[in-house]
């Protein structure tokens, strides 16, 4: 920390504390500046200190302290004014427009004086020479706050109308409330075209566009654009997340989250901002706050959660239910403080409206990690009947019609449309409500039938009572077919050989009771599809091969099914769906046997037979199967046509998970034709399954790992680094292999990189060379480390950076890769060039790479290597260059700057004779070193051979216009070159007459 000495260490000591994060640390450090400066008795410094001290107010949970140092500012300037300097009294006119701002945030300070104020900013700003803009936004902010909006309407205009000067909000923050105003009065499309500029980042500053992307949220979710509020809540939140004075946007993010069913999302953002709930610095925004915990509280006690524990003020453990209470409290506490400041009702109602609004989608997936709520098990809706059954319901209340309900069932099973053993539980229930009453053994057969189904694996003794009931019946063939069902369940448990045992009986039995005309072919055709079924999970459960005699015993299974069914099925859905089955086990095996193609085939055909048959949700397995095969076989296109149509025809009948792995899939082959918007959307999809499926922290996370790298093929870096982050809560090496462990680090290094976050990005990549660091190939482990020390130069840790460079440069050295080792060495050479003392060591570091270089030419055995070499050389000759030219300081003497300007003159000329050995395809560096020789020959005071460099440039670039086959670099490249030689020539013919003149006054 910098120790206070004089004015200047006072000014980089208050530079240094606003760097720091917003916060009570800075606040107090601000503090303890203003102490020293007053020591320094110079009025400047304590006019400079008061000036940050109110900015780092104004920037924090504690804006209510900013009044003091104005005040006491703008007494210095009515007593002193000659002691501002011209930045100063900008700064004091500029706050003017915080004074206001913060007197209505305060409900304790009367409007009478917030109106009072106003005219005195107008009466000062006028004498100060400034347009009344900044004035008339201020009125608005005003007049929009009271509710007054005839007044607020005048204002905008006149706040539009005005003139911008050197007052007026710049242009983001500006947009920022007129857009505002927009989404206020229900005009959400005029608001987000005012926003757009801020949201395409043409116009930013400190605060912008963090708190335009957070308004932003409600409006375009409002206006049917899902993607776009996503994509702005993962890029505002990451802005705002850190810093303290952001709660109304903070709010806005909560707001989000309770409105588009990311409850569990809104949770964790009040988690990590506990001391919003009780800052008391800017009583507006903790209304606003609050107003959104009670809406989202609200809305989990809507869901049945009111009793769940969720974060809350300090001190105590509270539920949603005593949250909401609370917040409502409080919240309308403070708006009514406020209205009763103002004499309106505005404030009130407007708190009021913001906590009742309703979800506006049910649910938006963010693609990040995060578990929704478990909403507790109500009773189970009464079942759906048709028309017909309910209009023959007894006259008594809650009567049932038992009849309707069978028939309604036996339709379902009997077209095999999905609820079948729903509505066949609807009929138990029923029935045992009735105590059975009017139900027959075929009836009871039947339910028992069903509820062995819904059993799953435990369903065997329930398939044995449900044939009992059958026989009883008198329906021999479908007694036999459900003790087939009863073997098959055994056979799902892993009891095969007992479950072909106990089918052998009835498949017997059907086959002579078939032939005697006893039964028909349903009956005959669901026994030998269930011993088909046992014989399939034979070749399901081998390890490894399986043997051609299971394969053979299996096939001639499914065969027998076909040769009984195939040609009998009619319209009866439940024959063909045993068709159909039977291609696709017809396809399993014959793939399991080594003939995908044609396995392919059959899972095509069975999937279109089901299809066909108007059973498209049986049609969705077979059809992933396929793609599987697709996949294998290279078709990527047929791949993806499988998939989609498996997303198509599974509607709303997927398992979560099912539909998790069908997206990612989709996404996985998409991505691979190049197509990473689509394929983020379906990652997106999968990880949102996942989650619904309690698979977040598995397959969830590795959808999230792929969405993020989908993003960041994208430049949706901001996005992107959300996702990363939350993928590595739960990418583990165990369960997801070290390689995407590493890849989505490597990724996010990235993402932190193009965001400016390069500590942090640094640390990422440290990670992830880390573990590459004991992988047998170690490509990725240099490159990564050479990452990291890009990242830790910008972070300003040279130091760190030059060993990890280092270590970089060893490890190329040994993959034997030339061009990494020198890019290294030529890092670590501007790195000791800034560091104090450091030039000879630049100089030795930059001369190794050209003789890494040089070396690796002798021995290169091929022309393609050499090319390469002979490029990095001729770059490294640049640079070289450069880094002479930039080690003349000015404060070495004339005869060092000249040596050291003439040594980079030849390594420019260097870099510009190996570019020209490579023709036409180095032109544009080859120019590039032309022009920067140039200007190192009009330094030296040789402007003759400055001129000639410039024209060689022209020269090169002469045809660039009229041969359409001109490869000497883009148009935009072609431009910049010619201007400059443009330029360099007349800075040449400028030295030379100034030269001449000399000459001239020297012989006069």
């Amino acid at each position: 920390m910098t120790t206070i000495t004089d004015f200047d260490s006072l000014r980089r000591a208050i530079a240094e504390n606003g760097e720091q994060p917003e916060g009570p640390a800075r606040n107090a450090r601000a503090e303890l500046l203003l102490v020293e400066a007053e020591r320094l008795n110079i009025p400047l410094a304590v006019i400079e200190a008061l000036g940050h001290q109110l900015k780092v107010y104004n920037y924090s949970s504690e804006k209510d302290k900013m009044f003091v140092p104005f005040a006491r500012l703008l007494r210095m300037w009515d007593e002193r004014p000659e002691d501002f300097d011209a930045h100063e009294t900008h700064s004091l006119h500029w706050v003017f427009k915080w004074m206001s701002a913060g007197m209505l945030d305060q409900p304790h300070i009367p409007l009478a004086s917030v109106e009072k104020w106003l005219g005195e900013m107008e009466h000062r700003y006028r004498l100060a020479g400034h347009s009344e803009r900044a004035v008339r936004g201020a009125e608005f902010s005003v007049a929009a706050h009271v509710g007054d909006v005839e007044r607020a309407e005048r204002a905008f205009a006149a706040w539009l109308a005005a003139d911008r000067d050197s007052m007026a909000d710049c242009h983001a923050c500006e947009l920022r409330g007129q857009g505002w105003w927009q989404a206020e009065r229900g005009r959400d499309a005029e608001a987000l075209e005012l926003w757009a500029p801020v949201l395409e980042g043409a116009y930013t500053c400190a605060h912008e566009p963090h708190t335009v992307l957070a308004s932003s949220l409600v409006p375009l979710v409002r206006l049917g654009r899902p993607d776009e509020a996503r994509a702005n809540h993962l890029r505002g939140f990451r802005l705002v997340r850190a810093m303290e004075s952001m709660r109304g946007a903070y709010a806005d993010h909560v707001e989000f989250c309770a409105l588009t069913g990311n409850e569990a999302r809104g949770l964790e953002l009040l988690a990590e901002r506990p001391a919003y709930f009780t800052d008391e610095g800017q009583p507006r925004s903790r209304l606003d706050f609050l107003s959104v915990v009670v809406l989202l509280m609200e809305r989990l006690s809507a869901l049945g959660l009111g009793g769940q524990r969720v974060p809350g003020p300090a001190g105590r453990v509270w539920t949603a239910a005593e949250l909401a209470l609370h917040a409502r409290e409080e919240a309308l506490a403070l708006a009514a403080r406020f209205d009763a400041r103002n004499g309106t009702s505005h404030v009130g109602e407007r708190a009021r409206a913001r906590m009742s609004q309703q979800p506006l989608v049910e649910r938006l997936p963010l693609g990040v990690r995060t578990v929704r709520p478990p909403v507790p098990a109500a009773a189970p809706p009464p079942p759906t009947v048709t028309a017909a059954a309910g209009a023959g319901a007894g006259a008594g209340a809650g009567a049932v019609d038992l009849p309707a309900l069978l028939a309604e069932a036996r339709r379902l099973s009997d077209t095999l449309r999905p609820h079948a053993v729903e509505a066949w539980a609807a009929v138990a229930a029923a029935a045992e409500g009735a105590a059975g009453a009017g139900l027959d053994a075929r009836d009871r057969a039947e339910i028992a039938d069903h509820r062995a189904m819904g059993l799953g694996a435990e369903g065997a003794e329930t398939f044995e009572l449900a044939a009992g009931l059958y026989a009883k019946a008198g329906d021999p063939g479908e007694a036999l077919a459900a003790r087939t069902r009863a073997a098959y369940v055994r056979a799902l448990t892993g009891e095969i050989d007992e479950a072909l045992a106990a089918v052998a009986e009835p498949y017997d039995r059907v086959l002579a009771l078939y032939a005697e005309g006893g039964t028909e072919v349903r009956q005959a055709a669901g026994v030998l599809m269930g011993r088909a079924r046992i014989l399939m999970r034979r070749v399901h459960e081998a390890d490894g091969p399986v043997a051609e005699r299971v394969l053979a015993e299996a096939e001639g299974a499914v065969r027998e099914v076909l040769a009984l069914v195939e040609g009998r099925a009619g319209d009866d859905v439940r024959l063909v769906a045993r068709v159909a089955e039977g291609h696709a086990m017809l396809a399993e095996l014959t793939a399991r046997s080594g003939d995908a193609e044609a396995g392919a085939e059959l899972f095509a055909r069975a999937a279109a037979e089901f299809t066909g048959a108007g059973l498209p949700w049986f049609a969705v397995e077979y059809e992933a199967r396929l793609a599987a095969l697709a996949h294998h076989l290279g078709d990527m296109t047929e791949a993806e046509r499988a998939l989609r149509a498996a997303l198509e025809h599974g509607g709303g009948f997927l398992e979560p998970v099912g539909r998790a792995q069908l997206h990612l899939q989709l996404a996985e082959v998409v991505g691979g034709r190049g197509q990473a918007a689509e394929a983020a959307e379906h990652a997106l999809e999968a990880a949102h399954w996942a989650d619904e499926a309690g698979e977040g922290p598995t397959f969830g996370a590795w959808a999230r790992h792929q969405l993020g790298g989908f993003l960041v093929r994208q430049g949706r870096w901001a996005e992107a680094a959300e996702v990363l982050e939350s993928a590595l809560a739960d990418l583990t090496v165990e369960t997801h292999g070290d390689g995407a462990v590493v890849q989505t680090q490597w990724w996010l290094g990235d993402c932190l990189s193009e965001l400016g976050e390069h500590r942090a990005a640094a640390e990422r990549r440290l990670q992830a060379a880390e573990t590459a660091r004991h992988w047998p190939e170690q490509h990725d482990h240099a490159t990564l480390a050479h990452l990291a020390a890009e990242s830790l130069g910008q972070a300003g840790l040279r130091a760190d950076a030059d060993r990890a460079y280092a270590r970089a440069g060893e490890l190329w050295r040994s993959l034997g890769n030339v061009h990494g080792l020198v890019r290294s060495l030529r890092a670590r050479a501007w790195l000791a060039l800034r560091a104090e003392g450091g030039t000879r060591a630049a100089r030795e570091l930059m001369a190794d790479a050209v003789g890494e270089c040089a070396d690796a030419l002798e021995v290169a055995d091929d022309e393609e290597t050499r090319l390469r070499l002979v490029f990095e050389l001729g770059h490294t000759h640049r640079q070289f260059g450069d880094l002479l030219a930039r080690s003349a300081t000015e404060d070495a003497d004339d005869d060092s700057i000249r040596a050291a300007m003439d040594e980079a003159l030849c390594q420019m000329s260097e870099a510009v004779a190996v570019f020209v050995s490579l023709g036409a395809a180095a032109l544009p560096p080859r120019t590039g070193a032309e022009l920067a020789a140039g200007w190192l020959e009009t330094d030296l005071g040789r402007p003759a051979e400055a001129a000639a460099r410039a024209r060689a440039v022209l020269a090169a670039y002469a045809d660039a216009e009229t041969d359409p086959g001109f490869e000497g670099g883009d148009e935009e490249t072609v431009r910049a070159r010619r201007t400059e030689a443009e330029q360099l020539l007349q800075a040449a013919a400028e030295a030379a007459e100034q030269e001449a003149a000399q000459e001239r006054e020297a012989r006069e």
